[in-house]
């Protein structure tokens, strides 16, 4: 095959890349991933979304560097190793993001990124089915290639959440990715018929059906640049070394983690850096590797006074019961991520948009699997949208087989520490609601003796975890902005045929989980690639709380 388009990486960008380039079947596109088959019930069934993460098959399996501000921790940074990305071992949390999340794009450099442009995409790549709770279609989309669904929320501990939160003041919403992201509502999943619906099973597969798009199982090395072109990508298989060449362009699409890095190795960043490790500098550019960033969340876990939570299945019998269910019908506990409301809420009156995000799991258990040992209960995972902490991935070495050095140099600001007791003090009023008195019994997590600002640092220093959103490595903006690496058609600036189009661009992290952001992207980035014009932009306004600057909910 002599492609036009190489595509690193089989990730969620990645993914609905390989599906609109090959579309019109006039490109022949050749996808490289390293991971291998998505196949099996530990990806495909939701409820089983603990287990895929950190395994070394389907994980990269990288760990930050011991972070200054967090008492020397290394924090787990999973990134998926296998097609579909990390949207094989996510969540399969649905979140666009705010419209100001956009706007802010736009404004520091990203032309042609406000809410008004990337809406039309949102909804092009939406297949939405709202399940009878609410939602209004004219802000959705309705035959996109990725299906997005709601839980069945008949657990009484996801209801009595959005309750609580109507009963502290807050707005509710039957819709997040709507007209309406503040509030208290259900929360949507990336699944279909109670499967794990992926960028690889979205856009990927059906790819591959044509002719004209291949993938293949390779490790992407470095990407080839003859007098300032990219014209390949240099791979390793079976213990040899080649280069395959493309005829139009490379694309990285292979992570914020992994991106930045391929663009180091290639002799695309920061000079100084790359001279540390004898790389050739092909692009002095500030940027790559900067800008990291990431949410970082906690649990607040309650005990619950009713035996109503998922406890229930916490045994060898339970989740016999639920596996063999699901493997049969596609029904039952394992068919939801189980994260089945949520909130997006301010933290104080003059901040304009919601700025502390809530995923409510009625279980008290943590992301790895380990169940709370008192038995029945809930929580809430919770954490500030827009740290302004900033972080960076480098090379450890010039060999592509090393692991980058990772440090997101979290909570390193002061405005860190307090946001977060905020949202420890909101959570705690919103859980002390009547709603969930038929339920509520003590607090596990942190506990009811952790008061005082002190006390509540001690906790979050010792709890606090990613979330698993890292982005911003290569930063899209405007081409005179010494720190951007792309410009607003994600081509690399001062290469010619090399584009990055994944979570690395991001300028600032948007609001919520990033999986729905990539896959944006990827599908805005496929016109940009093709030289279409852009889908024209949208007119539809958002709602933002008539009393922003006087109030808090």
């Amino acid at each position: 095959m002599n492609p036009d388009f190489i595509i690193v990486g089989a990730g969620s960008a990645g993914c609905a890349m390989a599906d609109r380039l090959s579309a019109d079947g006039q490109h022949q596109v050749l996808v490289i991933e390293f991971g291998g088959t998505d196949a099996g019930p530990l990806i495909q069934m939701p409820g089983a979304l603990s287990y895929p993460m950190g395994m070394k098959r389907y994980d990269w399996g990288y760990q930050s560097e011991p972070e200054p501000h967090l008492g020397g921790r290394r924090l787990a940074t999973p990134r998926g190793k296998v097609i579909g990305g990390s949207s094989s071992i996510n969540g399969m949390v649905y979140v666009r993001g705010h419209a100001k999340d956009f706007d802010h794009w736009q404004e520091s450099g990203a032309t042609g990124w406000s809410y008004a442009d990337v809406l039309p995409y949102f909804k092009r790549m939406e297949n939405w089915e709202p399940r009878g709770h609410g939602g209004d279609p004219d802000w959705r989309g309705a035959d996109g290639p990725l299906h997005v669904t709601r839980g069945t929320r008949e657990n009484p501990l996801v209801t009595a959440f959005v309750e609580a939160g109507k009963q502290a003041g807050y707005q509710t919403t039957d819709d997040y990715n709507g007209e309406q992201q503040e509030g208290f509502g259900p929360m949507e999943q990336t699944t279909y018929k109670g499967q794990r619906w992926s960028a690889a099973n979205a856009y990927l597969k059906p790819a591959l059906k044509r002719p004209n798009c291949e993938m293949i199982r390779a490790f992407a090395r470095r990407v080839v640049i003859e007098e300032g072109r990219a014209v390949g990508v240099e791979i390793e298989r079976g213990g040899k070394v080649e280069v395959i060449r493309a005829a139009r362009e490379v694309i990285l699409a292979a992570s914020s983690i992994n991106s930045p890095k391929i663009l180091m190795l290639s002799g695309i960043g920061p000079a100084a850096h790359l001279a540390e490790h004898g790389i050739e500098v092909v692009a002095d550019r500030a940027g790559v590797g900067q800008n990291l960033q990431d949410h970082l969340e906690l649990y607040l876990q309650m005990a619950a006074t009713q035996p109503v939570s998922l406890f229930k299945y916490w045994n060898l019998l339970g989740k016999a019961y639920v596996g063999a269910r699901w493997l049969f019908t596609r029904t039952g506990p394992g068919a939801s991520n189980q994260f089945e409301s949520a909130a997006f809420i301010r933290s104080a009156a003059g901040v304009d948009y919601p700025d502390i995000q809530y995923h409510f799991l009625p279980i008290a258990v943590r992301y790895d699997g380990q169940v709370a040992a008192e038995g029945h209960g809930f929580q809430a995972h919770t954490g500030p949208m827009r740290s302004p902490s900033r972080g960076r991935v480098q090379l450890a070495s010039a060999d592509p087989a090393a692991a980058p050095s990772i440090l997101f140099n979290y909570m390193s600001q002061e405005k860190d520490w307090a946001d977060f007791r905020t949202c420890i003090r909101l959570t705690r009023e919103i859980f002390g609601q009547e709603a969930f008195a038929p339920y509520a019994g003590h607090e596990i997590q942190p506990g009811a003796d952790v008061q005082t600002d002190e006390e509540l640092n001690a906790f979050i220093a010792e709890h606090v975890e990613s979330a698993y959103h890292p982005c911003g490595t290569a930063k899209m903006g405007a081409v005179d902005d010494p720190m951007a690496v792309v410009d607003p058609e994600c081509r690399v600036i001062g290469v010619e045929g090399l584009r990055v189009a994944d979570s690395s661009i991001f300028p600032r992290i948007p609001n919520g989980n990033l999986n729905g952001p990539s896959i944006m992207v990827g599908e805005k980035a496929s016109d940009h690639i093709l030289g279409r014009t852009p889908l024209p932009r949208s007119n539809a306004e958002p709602w933002m709380h008539p009393d922003w600057q006087g109030s808090q909910r």
